[in-house]
């Protein structure tokens, strides 16, 4: 049995089966920009930067990364939300306001797993915990035992009220009962600066961020936030090796974007994410800083980030933690 249409309806069937198509085999038509919600050096900043010129290598069009830093990374996520969603501008989101924003901030203008489409995971990597080398303590546990010694008189700084470096360190202060002060900066560069610098006594950083200083010995590093010791630092142990049991942070990174961009466009960002991905020179460059690339489907991935979430809930409303 033959089913014939209107000439007219055949031709709107077909141009509507032909647009998913056509919007992969043009993408991209212009720049792509990638949004980092934070200021320049941080983590999300070096992964963005490690990645975009080998996405513009198959895109065949310019990617470059536009700083947009403010409240923890909401700012730039906002932005990221409420572009055209064509793929033309992705986020380069994390752990700080996908993972914990959505639980700290109550009045967010957007929903994460509304509003966005996780494209693609990018990295992970643990926080390590860095003092000033002028803090007389080799371990974690010295440093629970110092601290704990001197009540509201060791201080620690964040990228921001919110941030995974801030959270990172309420988890740890939850567990260990410190009374820390917590110092909030506009980003991750400036506030490990001034660690270096001495102003101020330690931080919960990135691996990437914290790297460079550690290996000048500019920084001690007490320990880092995973289950394993990390390969760039094998010689400095795990939370649970340092006598803080039960903590455990993974920072990550991922492409998002606006959730009604065609989904072959996200397929087609997601293919070929996962091609630079397995680049020797990517995983190279992604170990000496500390970070591990993640292999995830698009679905893996959106799971993931729900999970995350949750997670992070628990944690924020255990903590009592609040944005300054």
């Amino acid at each position: 049995m033959k089913i014939r249409l209107p000439a007219a309806i055949a031709m709107s069937v077909a141009a509507l089966l032909g647009n998913s198509a056509a919007h992969s085999q043009t993408y991209p038509v212009k720049p792509v920009r990638l949004i980092v919600p934070f200021v320049p050096g941080g983590g999300t900043d070096i992964v963005a930067r490690t990645v975009a010129p080998k996405l513009a290598d198959r895109f065949g069009q310019q990617v470059f990364v536009d700083n947009r830093p403010g409240a923890a990374g909401t700012v730039g996520a906002e932005i990221a939300v409420k572009s055209a969603p064509d793929g033309h501008t992705m986020l380069v989101g994390s752990t700080s306001e996908i993972g914990i924003g959505s639980s700290l901030h109550t009045k967010l203008p957007y929903d994460v797993l509304r509003d966005f489409a996780a494209v693609t995971p990018l990295a992970a990597t643990p926080m390590v915990l860095v003092v000033h080398p002028s803090i007389p303590v080799k371990t974690a546990k010295e440093l629970v035992a110092f601290a704990l010694a001197r009540p509201g008189q060791i201080n620690y700084v964040s990228a921001g009220a919110g941030t995974g470096n801030h959270m990172s360190a309420e988890l740890f202060r939850y567990l260990t009962k410190i009374d820390f002060v917590h110092v909030p900066y506009k980003g991750a560069a400036p506030a490990l600066a001034d660690v270096v610098g001495g102003q101020v006594h330690l931080m919960f950083s990135t691996l990437p961020a914290a790297a460079a200083f550690v290996k000048a010995g500019r920084l001690k590093a007490l320990a880092v936030s995973s289950v394993q010791r990390a390969p760039s630092m094998p010689e400095v142990p795990t939370m649970a090796e340092s006598g803080v049991p039960g903590y455990e942070v993974e920072y990550w990174y991922g492409f998002f974007a606006p959730a009604a961009t065609p989904k072959d466009v996200l397929a087609r960002i997601h293919a070929d994410t996962a091609e630079v991905l397995r680049l020797p020179d990517v995983i190279a460059s992604f170990a000496r800083q500390g970070l591990e690339p993640i292999k995830k489907t698009q679905e893996q991935f959106a799971t993931f980030v729900k999970a995350d979430i949750e997670k992070w809930a628990v944690v924020v409303k255990a903590s009592g933690a609040k944005v300054d």
